[in-house]
This record gives C-alpha cells, structure tokens and sequence, in this order.
C-alpha cells in the first residue's frame, strides 16, 4: 500500500498483458502493518510529496484532500493486507492484482478508509463480481483468524525473502526465488527484466535465494 506500489500496479498490468503467459502471485508485505500512530499533518504532507512524485511518473490520481481532512488516521496495513489474502483464500481464481488495484485506488484516489473492514470488504466484493465471481463467505474469510494467521506468515516470508522495500518483482522457479524489479519500474523496463529472467531459466542459470514455497 506504499503510494509506489499504488503506480508500479499500472505498469505491472501493462507488463504482464504483453507477457500472458507468465503467471502472477502476490505476496503481501506488511508495509506499516499493525501501525498505532495516528498520522498528523506533518506526516501527511511528507506522503503528499512523495504522491506527487508518483503521480508525475504514472499520470494516477492521488486524492490529497481526503488524506488532509481525514482526522485521527492510523496508517495500519494490515486489514487491507488481509483483505487481499481473503479475497485469494475465497476465490483462488480472481485476478488478485485487479482486486489490488481496486484496494489502491479506494485509498489513493477515492479518498476512502482501507483501515475499515467495511469498505474493504465492499471494494474487495465489487471487484470480484466484476469478474464473475459470487464472493459468497467473504467477511467470515476476512474475519477468520485463519486468515490473519496467513497474512501474517505472507509478512514473515517477506522478510524472510530479505524484502524491506516495496514494490518487489521476483521470479520464482522451482522453489528458487530472483529478484527481478526492485522498486518502481515502467512497463518496457518491467517486460525486459522478465525476459531476461525466463531465458536465464530456459538455458539453465537459475535463481538465487533458495527459500521455501509459499503455497
């Protein structure tokens, strides 16, 4: 939920519809998760800064004043986090990075609260029925404690991984891990860093961080 994650989900989109056959897993990293701070003003012009700077490289829409009005804000990451392990856990077949996106947008452009479990659950809801799906037990999913215990152990694999900064692309192949995008990326460079992966794999050169799987 880092406002560089918020742009890099664009280019990600581009990327893999120019690369259909590569298959899609995300790994929530816990960024702020379980933060009690409630966000002042100063914290939120200093997000507001690095808004800007997304919004110039992306061209995405960043609803400042809904950040700025908001009182008495705890920037916590964890619901929104479990709320795309609930929407995975409830439709193993969704599209999760659409389902992402739309937790991104709720926050950076519609302005709404992704702390509350009634607004994730209904943007979460939404963008699955755009896809077709029911989305039937969403909140028990949601509420489980199952599900925070998942969330959590996707956390714990993050930092296992060594990830401390997000966005992070890797590529993984028989239960080895390579990073392939640290940080921000446009598309082309997104699509040349998977390319380059996948070759690597064909002729043999495979990835380091040997880790266990995540599934």
């Amino acid at each position: 939920m880092c406002s560089w994650c918020y742009g890099f989900g664009l280019e990600l989109s581009t990327a893999l519809a120019q690369r259909p056959g590569v298959r899609l897993e995300i790994v929530t990293g816990g960024l702020r998760a379980g933060g009690t701070e409630v966000l002042d003003d100063a914290g939120k012009r200093f997000r507001l800064f690095h808004w800007a700077k997304v919004e110039a490289a992306t061209g995405l829409p960043f609803n400042r004043d809904a950040l700025m009005a908001r009182q008495g804000f705890v920037y916590d990451t964890e619901p929104v986090c479990r709320a795309v392990v609930a929407a995975r856990l409830a439709e193993p077949g969704a599209d999760l990075l659409a389902v992402f996106r739309a937790l991104q947008k709720a926050f950076y452009a519609d302005g709404l609260d992704t702390t509350d479990a009634a607004v994730l659950l209904n943007v979460v809801d939404q963008a699955l029925r755009i896809q077709g799906f029911a989305a039937e037990g969403l909140e028990e999913c949601f509420q489980a404690e199952a599900t925070r215990q998942a969330t959590h152990e996707e956390f714990a694999q993050v930092r296992h991984w060594g990830i401390s900064s997000f966005p992070a692309l890797l590529g993984w192949e028989s239960g080895r891990v390579t990073r392939l995008v640290d940080g921000f990326a446009k598309a082309p460079a997104v699509v040349a860093a998977i390319d380059q992966w996948t070759h690597q794999v064909r002729v043999g050169s495979r990835g380091s961080l040997p880790t266990e799987s995540v599934e």
